[in-house]
């Protein structure tokens, strides 16, 4: 079982989609079901532990490309609050995961630099 740091910051998972097509989800490795939960970087990537799992999605540093915001992913609205949106491949698959990270817009858009430059040093 693994276990969520203390420093760990509460979220919601929205979805991920595959080359920005609501429609098109990415259904590997636990990244279909969606879910509250908590979320925290570290040397491995951007981790996200869904309520009632186990273990977290991990979007590794290194196949993170970049970091945008929007109202909408993966065909679910964010009720005026921004997702945080990641932009990452893997196995040569553009693929963008979804994440309510926080309220306001400010908030989201500190988070959104603290991912980019985590990844820009890997």
């Amino acid at each position: 079982m693994t276990e969520c740091p203390s420093y760990a910051r509460r979220g919601a998972y929205i979805g991920t989609t595959i080359r920005d097509a609501w429609w098109r989800r990415y259904r590997r490795s636990g990244f279909l079901a969606r879910g509250s939960g908590r979320y925290w970087l570290d040397g491995r990537g951007f981790h996200f532990l869904r309520a009632l799992t186990k273990r977290p999605l991990l979007i590794p540093a290194s196949a993170i490309v970049r970091t945008s915001t929007s109202s909408w992913h993966a065909g679910r609205w964010g009720g005026g609050i921004p997702i945080l949106r990641i932009h990452w491949e893997r196995d040569g698959v553009e693929l963008i995961s979804g994440f309510v990270v926080a309220r306001g817009r400010d908030a989201v858009d500190k988070v959104a630099r603290d991912i980019t430059a985590f990844a820009s040093r890997g």
